[in-house]
């Protein structure tokens, strides 16, 4: 579900924000290798991007690393993803699908002999 953040008035409707909320179903959650993901995927992107965790009030920037993991986020855990900026559509909803596919994860990871 995306919604459109209105604009402070008087601005120019060049850059919008985008914001969607979506649910983390990874079992494990955000470990290394989902988090790399997400921020090389947010930093694909020119637009900024934040994430909040469970409405918690507080903005994490989507593209470090650092933030991502640092917030601990766990299956069942709501993300909020916000993008402002050219591309900021694109951005939360490649992002969102990202997430809704558990972060390609359930590609084996063994190599084949």
């Amino acid at each position: 579900m995306t919604r459109r953040v209105s604009q402070p008035e008087g601005s120019l409707p060049t850059n919008r924000a985008v914001c969607a909320r979506v649910e983390v179903t990874h079992d494990i959650g955000l470990h290394a290798r989902p988090s790399v993901a997400f921020t090389r995927l947010a930093k694909s992107f020119p637009c900024a991007i934040g994430v909040e965790v469970n409405e918690d009030g507080v903005w994490l920037n989507g593209k470090s690393i650092v933030k991502i993991m640092g917030a601990r986020i766990r299956k069942g855990f709501v993300l909020s993803i916000k993008a402002d900026g050219a591309g900021a559509d694109e951005a939360v909803r490649a992002l969102c699908a990202l997430v809704e596919r558990n972060f390609d994860e359930e590609k084996p990871h063994a190599r084949s002999a």
